[in-house]
């Protein structure tokens, strides 16, 4: 059975990502919306979206809702507007049900929060991606910020890819909210931070990338906690399942008021 009923073919196997997701305001951005969309345009069209957002850690792992529900304004202090947005993207029940078997086999417990909407790390790039919202999105939480742990629970999640589902990893490449640039530059921890992992990335070298806070420059100034960049180890264990870590590219890069949007494609 397929994790939706909407057709018996064969799926195209699906990409992984890992996306920097921005913040409301990316809405507003000149470039970075128009950067989402182009590459959406570009992928096969999932039946499925299963995505990870660095704004959701919950232990044991857990299931959102299966069902429309309203999304998570996860922020505070934003113009009225942006607590407006809806993004009504029909349920995954079956998704559901088959993450649900993918891990829980292997004794990774599993729970359910229905009422748990999308948060703003999953929806505020969804919007510009697939804006038609006619796509089914399940989002599920971090039960731990180990990076090693999340990769093996991108693994088992890797059969979901030949099933025609998108796996999302949704962070930020670097992320420090008390370093903000409102006023143009990039600060230096950030950028060697960013140019760091882009080679790591490029050399497969996954060792340093799991022990990021010591093999890195300014890794912990750059993410002060593991959150926004964890969601980069999901992706890359659904891709190292079908050995296609050495398949990667930075297709979105550059920097958002001083932190680093670097977005990868696995696959």
């Amino acid at each position: 059975m397929t994790v939706t009923e909407e057709s018996r073919t064969v799926p195209e196997r699906m990409p992984a990502l890992y996306l920097s997701h921005g913040a409301p305001p990316l809405a507003d951005d000149p470039v970075w919306p128009g950067q989402l969309a182009a590459w959406a345009a570009r992928l096969p069209r999932p039946r499925a979206v299963l995505i990870v957002s660095a704004h959701w850690e919950e232990a044991p792992l857990a299931l959102g809702a299966v069902e429309t529900v309203p999304l998570v304004h996860d922020f505070w202090g934003f113009p009225e507007h942006y607590y407006r947005v809806r993004y009504d993207a029909p349920g995954a029940p079956a998704l559901a049900e088959s993450v649900r078997k993918l891990l829980r086999a292997p004794g990774i417990p599993v729970q359910d929060i229905p009422d748990r909407g999308l948060d703003h790390g999953a929806y505020v790039p969804l919007v510009e991606m697939f804006p038609d919202a006619d796509i089914p999105v399940l989002q599920i939480s971090m039960p731990t910020l180990d990076p090693v742990r999340l990769m093996e629970i991108g693994r088992r999640l890797a059969p979901l890819r030949d099933e025609g589902v998108l796996i999302v990893g949704s962070g930020f490449f670097t992320h420090n909210l008390a370093a903000l640039r409102h006023s143009g530059g990039v600060p230096g921890w950030s950028a060697e931070f960013d140019d760091w992992g882009r080679r790591a990335l490029d050399e497969g070298d996954v060792d340093a990338l799991l022990d990021f806070t010591r093999k890195s420059p300014a890794g912990r100034l750059a993410h002060p906690r593991t959150e926004h960049f964890a969601p980069l180890f999901v992706a890359m264990g659904a891709a190292d399942a079908a050995g296609q870590l050495g398949e990667q590219r930075s297709v979105i890069d550059g920097f958002w008021m001083g932190l680093a949007k670097r977005s990868v494609q696995f696959g």
